[in-house]
């Protein structure tokens, strides 16, 4: 909604979702997870009204304005993040030497990549859950930074320096991205 010199964005809260403002804290907790982030801005205030969280700033310039949608969006995310979730999908691809990727801990090891003897490993960021099904690996969670940042440093750590990406097509490269649905 904009009055002139008022912006405001409202998000709706689902029922069984709380979220809590302290400051510049925003704490939302679902039936899945909580997620907690730090939102400031000098100008753009956040506050919680009834069941809907309420964004706004006051004589907002065009930077404010960007500030209050980004803010909206990551409110708007981490609602169905503790709700549904998110999930991401990649495919692992190879042409001659077949690759072995596992899960230790919270880090992804990849051996055996192009022949390599050493094995290669991406950081598991927050509480994401990674599954190996065959040539598949499906990435999920509740925080979308940490699910999309986890398969960034997968799909970075496949990359092969010095060679043309046309021609050298092995690696492990996001398939699908996005909301998971429940069934």
């Amino acid at each position: 909604m904009t009055v002139s010199g008022l912006i405001e964005e409202r998000i709706s809260i689902p029922q069984d979702v709380t979220v809590s403002i302290n400051g510049i804290n925003v704490s939302v907790k679902g039936p899945k997870a909580s997620l907690q982030r730090d939102m400031s801005h000098p100008k753009v205030k956040i506050s919680a009204d009834g069941d809907e969280v309420v964004v706004r700033c006051e004589f907002p310039r065009v930077r404010e304005k960007a500030v209050v949608g980004t803010f909206k969006s990551h409110i708007a995310n981490m609602i169905w993040g503790v709700t549904e979730g998110f999930e991401y999908e990649m495919k692992i691809l190879y042409s001659h030497f077949p690759m072995k990727a596992s899960v230790k801990g919270d880090k992804f090891i990849i051996e055996n990549f192009v022949g390599e003897r050493a094995p290669r490993k991406a950081n598991i960021l927050g509480e994401t859950k990674v599954q190996i099904k065959g040539d598949n690996v499906i990435l999920s969670g509740p925080d979308i930074e940490a699910v999309s940042q986890t398969a960034a440093n997968i799909e970075r750590a496949t990359k092969i320096w010095g060679y043309d990406p046309r021609v050298f097509q092995d690696g492990i490269y996001i398939v699908k991205k996005g909301k998971r649905v429940s069934p």
